[in-house]
């Protein structure tokens, strides 16, 4: 024998077909109270309650369904609908979202294709007025700042104007540093007098020809897999004229004494076999360094621009700066990082690494010890999934 509620049910929807609403409601309001969980045609009832406008009890019949099956399609875009025409555009677009994003994690029916399109058109267009009615009543501009603040960074996060990036370095991670992109450069006592050093260095490099000692910057070990994702691996596009190298002052340093004492004095790292690393780099027009991270997260990387050509610049992060010439650029490599020349010329800075400044003197000596011990056991392992 046909259980009651399944006779109220099938009754309900003949009725919500032939377009009686009322009888509808009446139908699919006895099957809810009389089916077990799970079968209660909650959806249907708030197809029928919508029909005849009850939109109380439309709405009622919508909690109730996500109630039981919060992730329901189908129940979410009606709910999202029947708030739109409440005028409650911030909870539309919130079970909006919830139905494009249930939508994108499953195989959808062609037919809910309509429906979903013009979710999406709402919850776009409720995200712009959002947006216009935070910039106005914080007095931001809609154009996003060169060199935002902090607040403004903050803002175009949430609205989702930037994308968030973190340390993410290749081989090792030290805790608790501050997530900076950029470092401004009078931050260091040391940055002024080496920029003043700018035209002697760059005297120094004019001299210089590509027979002199410049090589490609990315270059492969024999005694490691090469590199098969860098494009530029061996490509004198990117190239560099060490001065110091895996700790070691080059020969070719004696090309550049002032460069040499320039660097003298600052915090650069001095581990054994790994650094000082300093070196002239240069970019040719139309080569595209591509999105990387840097090996660690305790170093800072400093350019000195000595040739910059209109039409190149670097990003990190969510910030994209041009180098201007005799003017450091000072950032964390460890997060993630590109670079450009765009120009007709060549683009060429001083770059080397320093400690970073919220790393302690003790800490320094032992990151020091570690990395030494790394390296005489022959190196960091290759990160997992990585053919760097």
């Amino acid at each position: 024998m046909q259980p009651d509620h399944d006779h109220s049910t099938r009754t309900g929807l003949d009725c919500l077909r032939r377009g009686d609403g009322i009888a509808a409601r009446e139908h699919l309001s006895r099957a809810t109270r009389a089916a077990p969980l799970g079968l209660r045609p909650w959806l249907a009832l708030a197809q029928a309650c919508r029909k005849i406008g009850d939109t109380a009890a439309e709405t009622k019949a919508l909690e109730e369904m996500l109630a039981e099956e919060p992730r329901n399609l189908l129940a979410l875009l009606a709910m999202g609908e029947r708030k739109r025409d409440d005028r409650d555009d911030r909870a539309a677009a919130s079970f909006l979202t919830a139905a494009l994003r249930q939508a994108g994690a499953t195989q959808t029916p062609p037919q809910l294709t309509p429906l979903l399109q013009r979710a999406q058109a709402f919850v776009t267009e409720n995200n712009v007025r959002y947006e216009r009615h935070l910039l106005a009543a914080l007095d931001l501009s809609e154009a996003e700042d060169e060199t935002p603040s902090r607040f403004r960074r903050s803002v175009d996060l949430m609205l989702g104007r930037r994308e968030l990036h973190l340390q993410q370095p290749s081989m090792f991670y030290f805790p608790g540093l501050p997530q900076r992109q950029f470092y401004d450069r009078q931050e260091f006592s040391w940055a002024a007098d080496l920029e003043a050093m700018t035209p002697m260095i760059r005297a120094e490099l004019a001299g210089l020809t590509d027979a002199d000692g410049f090589s490609p910057y990315i270059t492969g070990d024999p005694n490691r897999p090469r590199p098969v994702a860098n494009p530029l691996l061996d490509d004198p596009s990117w190239s560099a004229f060490h001065i110091w190298q895996s700790g070691v002052l080059t020969a070719q340093a004696a090309r550049t004494p002032s460069t040499v004492r320039a660097l003298a004095n600052l915090p650069i790292p001095r581990v054994q076999g790994r650094s000082p690393s300093a070196m002239f780099s240069r970019l040719r027009p139309g080569t595209h360094i591509r999105p990387h991270h840097g090996m660690l997260n305790t170093r800072l990387i400093c350019h000195l621009p000595l040739v910059v050509p209109e039409g190149c610049a670097m990003r990190v992060g969510d910030e994209t700066r041009p180098w201007r010439e005799g003017e450091l650029t000072i950032f964390d490599d460890s997060i993630e990082h590109e670079a450009w020349n765009r120009g007709d010329g060549t683009r060429t800075v001083l770059l080397f690494e320093i400690w970073r400044p919220e790393v302690t003197l003790d800490e320094r000596i032992a990151l020091t010890r570690l990395f030494e011990a790394i390296d005489a056991y022959g190196g960091f392992p290759p990160p997992s999934g990585s053919d760097h």
